[in-house]
């Protein structure tokens, strides 16, 4: 199994507390030592929002490509993704450009996360409106088409429901998106987010290099039969796509410690301004989630998801800002011991 990790940017209120011209190096300081891990981490990842949840407030949320720049310039292994990128929030020829460059500023290191977006209050207050899901999976549609005409031939165009493009020059590619001979190929590693079964999948099924849906057991099962169904349907080998999902993380060595990091999460957000019952509600959907428990339970876990085809786990660490005690325990004994079962 592989392993990325989010790099804590606010949008979580994962920042609280920290004096703003302290953010950078805390974020900087936790994409390198991803970075120096070569048994761990594969990758490290950002969230693609401007507005903080559970609730809009003026507490920090850094901007994702902006930061994914800086991490390509601070980083030399590291793959760097965003789970995921909303595709309306910009011009979708103008995105393939921005990710271009960051591929050369990286040495070829970009993952595109790209989804249809949710965050209503984020849409609105931008400007963008926010039309029905059908009008914005739509555009996530039209969007990777583009993305991967520009990629790969250089160019782009496009005369579609949502956007047009007329020529729209990519050069230089980016460094996935060429050969040694320069020869074409897919150019940078494609995520499409989101679980929706009639639209999202399908579109998944026809440009996915990797998937990121519902992570719990079940969910997880249902989601992959409904992606196998898309990609018989268009004649894409399924097994091509590798199939991922985001995980929330809270570990301890007993169920003790796993209670106390719940019980810092519920008080952090009142902290940063969430009303006491809501943190409270947080706090119980949170210890509902697969990943929280000791690490024999979480490695037990990810043994059942790899068994259905999970094989790349996106992890959140709430608190990683703060205290990396619990990453550090879900290295060495989560990690550690799928290694020692041969899980990698």
């Amino acid at each position: 199994m592989r392993f990325g990790l989010f790099i804590p940017q606010g949008w979580r209120m994962d920042l609280v507390g920290i004096d703003p011209s302290l953010h950078w190096g805390v974020m900087a300081g936790l994409a390198r030592r991803a970075d120096a891990d070569h048994q761990n981490w594969e990758s490290i990842w950002v969230y693609d929002h401007f507005h903080t949840v559970p609730i809009p407030s003026h507490e920090a949320t850094h901007e994702a490509w902006s930061l994914m720049s800086a991490f390509a310039a601070v980083t030399g292994r590291v793959r760097l993704g965003q789970m995921c990128t909303c595709m309306s929030y910009r011009n979708p020829a103008y995105l393939a450009k921005v990710a271009a460059t960051v591929d050369i500023i990286s040495e070829g290191r970009v993952e595109m996360g790209i989804g249809a977006g949710w965050y209503e209050h984020e849409w609105l207050a931008y400007g963008y409106g926010f039309p029905r899901a059908g009008e914005r999976i739509a555009r996530l549609a039209e969007g990777v088409e583009i993305f991967r005409q520009m990629w790969t031939r250089g160019e782009a165009t496009l005369d579609g429901k949502h956007y047009q493009v007329d020529g729209a020059i990519c050069a230089p590619r980016p460094l996935q998106g060429t050969t040694i001979d320069g020869s074409p190929r897919n150019g940078i590693p494609m995520w499409v987010a989101g679980g929706g079964e009639q639209k999202t999948l399908r579109i998944a099924a026809e440009y996915a290099d990797y998937t990121n849906f519902d992570g719990t057991p079940e969910g997880f099962v249902h989601k992959s039969e409904v992606l196998r169904g898309h990609c018989a349907d268009l004649g894409r080998d399924f097994d091509e796509i590798v199939r991922s999902a985001n995980y929330n993380v809270v570990i301890g060595r007993n169920q003790r410690e796993v209670d106390d990091r719940l019980a810092w999460y519920e008080d952090q957000l009142v902290r940063a301004g969430v009303d006491a019952d809501r943190a409270r509600g947080q706090r119980e959907d949170l210890a509902r989630q697969p990943l929280v428990g000791t690490p024999d339970q979480i490695a037990e876990t990810l043994t059942r998801l790899e068994q259905d085809g999970m094989t790349y786990a996106i992890t959140y660490f709430a608190e990683a800002a703060y205290d990396t005690s619990g990453l550090e325990l879900f290295e060495r004994e989560v990690i550690g011991s799928l290694h020692r079962h041969g899980r990698r």
